[in-house]
């Protein structure tokens, strides 16, 4: 029996998604519910499993983009794997002889004797040029010496000199490749929501510094305790989405998005986590954050850091955050403007943790530092807003009790 194979139903806004790598090769055998191959959307990449046993047969290849309901393969649940075809021995032929030696000829005629010869040559007279009278057209010393240089042509006047092109510069030494990459769907949608944002909304940055002293001081207090009761390590994106999920109560228009003419307040905390993908930026979703538990949102971002990671996140686990967390102080940067994710109407970027000096009581003193970024859309966030909400963040952070407490 032949079963198609062909692109599922993969969400309500994805209309088509690329081939992006085979697990199997054509005339393999595949088991029930193994995976066939990878498909990337315009939002992660998925896995699709055999429906059946079979022998494999692909008919869209690595890098080609469908649309829902194309055929992809078939499986042929009677056949059996084809095995490999034995190489080919090339025929053994003959060795080739070698092409007989050509035979030295004499020719008289034209030729001239050895006096006839050295005439000639003082002269300057090509040998072919001069008649010979003798025995078969032999040149004799006679002919030599009766032979005239025939007259020299006219030359064209000389053309000009024209002045010579400039030498290019040299090369630099070293390699000087490039190569071409088609951009994946994920990249292509990337792009073309990045620039939508821009163009689309009216996005404002506002900035500010959180002492990290005293989260740090309570984490390496707790951790070794706090892994043991919990099995999961305590980190900072914990602190920072319990902190946001306080704050977003208190500032419910920085939790909004703006839906044609009406704006949209949420009563709840999905906070989207930025996690750097193989294939690209991916934002899975903490659901209902407000009402988790440090340890309940480490498990959560544990587990979809690592679906991320594997590629196995679902539509579902990336869609309809309300507000977006982007650490880039993993990758060492102190500080940047990050965009909006929309339709969500504001963005939080932690940054690199780094000991400055800062006025502590009337004092400098040296404290671990990170500034932080909320980039808002106007539009809907006044400054107002942006800005107390960001201060409500640091306040949290630089004092962990309060959110315990819930003041």
């Amino acid at each position: 029996m032949l079963i198609e194979v062909k692109i599922p139903a993969l969400g309500e806004s994805i209309s088509e998604v690329t081939i992006s790598r085979w697990m199997k090769k054509s005339g393999e055998r595949v088991e029930m519910d193994e995976v066939l191959c990878e498909v990337e959307t315009d939002k992660a990449t998925m896995e699709l499993n055999a429906e059946a046993g079979g022998v494999l047969q692909i008919l869209a290849e690595e890098g080609k983009t469908l649309v829902i309901g194309d055929l992809i393969c078939t499986l042929d649940t009677e056949g059996a794997a084809a095995a490999a075809p034995a190489p080919v021995a090339a025929p053994e032929t003959a060795p080739t002889a070698a092409p007989a030696a050509a035979s030295n000829t004499t020719y008289a005629s034209g030729h001239p004797s050895p006096a006839a010869g050295k005439i000639l040559a003082e002269k300057g007279i090509d040998p072919a040029t001069v008649n010979g009278s003798g025995r078969d057209g032999r040149i004799t010393k006679a002919d030599a010496e009766n032979a005239q240089a025939a007259p020299a042509k006219a030359t064209a006047p000389a053309a000009p000199a024209i002045p010579a092109a400039p030498a290019a510069p040299a090369a630099p030494a070293g390699a000087r490749n490039s190569r071409r990459e088609k951009m994946t769907t994920l990249r292509k949608t990337i792009s073309r929501r990045l620039v939508a944002v821009k163009n689309e909304t009216a996005m404002l940055t506002t900035f500010n510094e959180i002492n990290m002293g005293p989260v740090m001081e309570l984490r390496s207090r707790y951790k070794d305790k706090f892994k043991e009761k919990h099995g999961i390590g305590l980190g900072f994106m914990s602190f920072f989405t319990k902190a946001v999920s306080i704050a977003l109560k208190e500032w419910p228009a920085v939790n909004a998005m703006i839906d044609g003419e009406e704006i949209v307040y949420n009563d709840y905390c999905d906070i989207s986590i930025a996690v750097s993908a193989p294939k690209g930026l991916v934002v899975p979703v903490i659901r209902n954050a407000e009402k988790l538990s440090l340890a309940d949102i480490e498990r959560e971002v544990s587990s979809l850091a690592k679906k991320a990671r594997e590629n196995k996140l679902t539509i579902d686990e990336m869609t309809g955050g309300t507000f977006t967390i982007t650490n880039g102080g993993v990758f060492g940067s102190m500080l940047s403007t990050p965009i909006i994710n929309a339709p969500q109407s504001a963005i939080l970027g932690m940054h690199n943790i780094v000991e400055r000096p800062i006025a502590l009581n009337g004092e400098v003193v040296i404290r671990p530092v990170m500034y932080v970024a909320l980039s808002y859309d106007h539009r809907i966030i006044d400054g107002r807003e942006s800005v107390s909400f960001l201060y409500r963040v640091k306040e949290l952070l630089e004092d962990p009790a309060r959110m315990l407490l819930d003041i």
